[in-house]
């Protein structure tokens, strides 16, 4: 498995490209504003084909991009059904924060679930459901590379916000204890905003794991 990622867009927001290196075949996820131009290009580099595009959840910042992906290379886009409604109106759910541009309304192609398993090449993914953030945020999990996409649900010392609609901070801290912290110390994790940490890590780092689940 090869791992590619950079952040895009005025919130700083990490498009992530999984490749199957036996089958050169490609999943991207998440797609934030400005990032086709990396995606393509990346694609290109690896001779690598985008077979599908998966989102953690459907803030704009993680979305904006992903109705021109899926035109250009003809790829479905899996995402939370709870989550449609901003990717079908995403101009209407901006949180307040003024964008200079408009973005295209989309509706998912496939719906995610708890247990899904996704399969890119001879990649397998876990699909956990991690809701709290929005409504319905996922993660994904690769066990053979002890790699796991995390969206918002959590950030290197930090979690992510549950002050925008769909928000819900004890839901947040439960997804957080009962999906994040159940796996093993030494898995990665790669969050919407920010560097990689690691379970372990945030285990022992992170103030909200600290206060609000370790101290119960």
């Amino acid at each position: 498995m090869k791992l590619i990622y950079d952040e895009f867009g005025p919130a700083l927001t990490n498009t992530y490209i999984v490749i199957d290196k036996s089958t050169n075949y490609a999943v991207v996820i998440d797609v934030p504003p400005n990032s086709l131009d990396f995606i393509n290009k990346t694609l290109k580099e690896e001779s690598a084909e985008l077979k599908e595009i998966w989102l953690t959840h459907s803030h704009w910042d993680h979305t904006a991009d992903a109705p021109n992906l899926r035109d250009q290379h003809n790829v479905p886009i899996y995402l939370h059904k709870e989550d449609e409604y901003r990717l079908q109106d995403p101009n209407s759910y901006t949180g307040g924060f003024p964008l200079p541009f408009e973005m295209r309304g989309i509706s998912a192609d496939n719906y995610l679930s708890e247990g899904d398993e996704l399969l890119l090449g001879h990649l397998k993914f876990r699909v956990l459901e991690t809701p709290g953030h929005t409504e319905g945020g996922v993660i994904f999990v690769n066990d053979e590379n002890k790699t796991v996409i995390v969206g918002d649900t959590i950030f290197k010392q930090s979690i992510g916000r549950t002050d925008l609609l769909g928000g819900d901070f004890p839901e947040l801290m439960a997804s957080i204890k009962n999906k994040i912290l159940s796996l093993p110390d030494d898995y990665a994790l790669y969050p919407g905003h920010g560097p990689r940490t690691t379970v372990g890590s945030e285990r022992k780092m992170n103030p909200f794991i600290k206060q609000y689940i370790l101290n119960q």
